[in-house]
């Protein structure tokens, strides 16, 4: 990490993933050269390096995953209502059964 430190206050500083895999022996991401090469991460590098480089990426980012939350959120107040009026219905059909079968209509002393 010493080279990359002493070079990054550098107004000539250019990292690039090649350079990055090499200087720090990174895992997870692989670099290919020529017509059919790129550079591929693992997802969480990738959004983690994206939101390094662009602060509108990570704010796209923060305000995706709120959204997502919130979704999930209203999904399981949904769910729960729904279980909570099963169980409602539920319960009055049990204590109607109760009352019809197995309580006798006269009660002896």
């Amino acid at each position: 990490m010493d080279p990359l430190l002493k070079e990054a206050g550098s107004n000539s500083f250019i990292l690039s993933p090649l350079k990055w895999k090499t200087l720090v022996n990174a895992k997870g991401i692989v670099v290919k050269a020529g017509n059919s090469g790129g550079t591929f991460a693992h997802k969480d590098i990738a959004f983690e390096f994206a939101s390094w480089i662009s602060a509108e990426f990570k704010l796209y980012l923060i305000k995706e995953v709120q959204r997502l939350k919130e979704l999930e959120s209203t999904t399981h107040q949904l769910e729960w209502n729904i279980h909570r009026t099963v169980a409602k219905i539920n319960h009055k059909i049990h204590t109607d059964a109760i009352v019809d079968v197995l309580i006798p209509p006269t009660l002896s002393k």
